[in-house]
C-alpha cells in the first residue's frame, strides 16, 4: 500500500470533500480521486460513499481512518526525533486563537519567531466554533475552555479578565453608569449571541433582554473599535483596553475573569516548529503577565 495514498484519504476524510482535501494538499481534484480510487483497489473496498455535496466515509473507511492516523502519529513521531537532531525550524504552523487574543495580543508579537526562524512559516487562524487538532486543522490551539477528551497535551497560558469600558467622547454625551441597572439607559456593544464560540462567553445573558439597547458585533476586535468610537458601553479585555486613553473603564464591580490555555497534540507537539512556536506563545504571554492583571 503506497502511504502517499493514505494520507490523501486522511485529508480527504477530515474534510469531508475531495475539493477541499485538494486544496489543503496543494493538488488537483482529480489526482485526489485518483489516489484514493488506487487505495480502495490496493484495499479491496469502498473508503467512500461520493455524494453531489461531499464525500461519507463507509464502514471500511471509518476502520481504516483509525489504522491510517496511527500509521501517521508514528511518522510524526520519526519527524519529531529527526527534528530534535538540530535541524532549522522549518516548515508550516498554523496557530487556532480567539479574534481577541490573536488580533490584540499574538498578532503584533509573532513577527519577532518569523524572524528568529526565517524558514517558518506561521499561520494565525480565528478560532471557529468547532476546531480539531486531531484533525489537524491546526497545530497549536489557544482556548478559553479546557478541553476534557483527546490526545491533547494542554497547559495554562494565562488568566485575564474583562470588563466594561466606554470612550471619553461618549461618556462626554452621556452620563457614565453607576449601577448596572444604569446600563438600560445606553446601547450595549456586545457580541451576537448565536454566533458566540463558546458558552463561556456569555458574560451576561441578561444583556439580550427586551430592555437594553445593544449594537451586536460578531468579533471582539469590532467591539472594541465600536466602543472607541462612541457607540455605546461594551465589554472589553483589560489588557487590550485599558491602556487606551481614548476608554474609560466603567461598572468597576463588574468584572469577568476567564483564562487561555495552549493546547497541542500529543503526536506533533514534539515537532521542532510545532514546539518552537508553542514555547514562543508560552513566553511571551509570561513576560506580559502584568499586562494581563486584572485591572484594579
Amino acid at each position: 500500500m503506497d502511504w502517499d495514498h493514505a494520507r490523501v484519504f486522511l485529508a480527504a476524510a477530515r474534510a469531508g470533500q475531495f475539493l477541499a482535501a485538494a486544496r489543503q494538499l496543494g493538488l488537483d481534484h482529480a489526482t485526489v480521486g485518483r489516489r484514493i480510487g488506487a487505495l480502495e483497489r490496493d484495499l479491496g473496498a469502498r473508503l467512500f460513499e461520493r455524494r453531489t455535496n461531499g464525500c461519507v466515509l463507509t464502514p471500511a473507511g471509518e476502520t481504516f481512518v483509525a489504522a491510517a492516523e496511527q500509521v501517521e502519529a508514528q511518522m510524526l513521531r520519526v519527524q519529531a526525533d529527526l527534528a530534535a537532531t538540530g535541524l532549522e525550524t522549518a516548515g508550516t504552523v498554523r496557530i487556532g486563537a480567539p479574534d481577541g487574543f490573536g488580533t490584540l495580543f499574538l498578532a503584533p508579537r509573532l513577527g519577532r519567531l518569523a524572524e528568529r526562524h526565517p524558514a517558518l512559516t506561521i499561520q494565525l487562524a480565528p478560532l471557529p466554533r468547532t476546531f480539531s487538532l486531531s484533525r489537524r486543522e491546526a497545530d497549536i490551539a489557544v482556548v478559553i475552555e479546557r478541553p476534557q477528551e483527546g490526545r491533547l497535551v494542554v497547559r495554562k497560558l494565562t488568566d485575564y479578565a474583562l470588563g466594561f469600558y466606554a470612550s471619553r467622547d461618549y461618556l462626554a454625551r452621556a452620563a457614565a453608569p453607576q449601577s448596572e441597572a444604569d446600563l438600560t439607559a445606553h446601547t450595549l456593544v456586545t457580541y451576537v449571541q448565536d454566533l458566540i464560540f463558546s458558552p463561556v462567553l456569555h458574560f451576561m445573558p441578561e444583556l439580550f433582554g427586551p430592555r437594553f439597547r445593544r449594537f451586536e458585533c460578531a468579533s471582539a476586535v469590532a467591539q472594541g473599535e465600536a466602543v472607541r468610537a462612541g457607540a455605546g458601553v461594551g465589554i472589553l479585555h483589560d489588557y487590550a483596553a485599558r491602556g487606551d486613553e481614548r476608554l474609560v473603564r466603567v461598572l468597576p464591580g463588574l468584572r469577568f475573569d476567564r483564562t487561555y490555555w495552549l493546547v497541542t497534540h500529543a503526536d506533533t507537539r514534539d515537532l521542532l516548529r510545532v514546539r518552537a512556536t508553542a514555547d514562543f506563545i508560552a513566553a511571551e504571554v509570561a513576560a506580559a503577565r502584568q499586562l494581563f492583571a486584572p485591572s484594579p
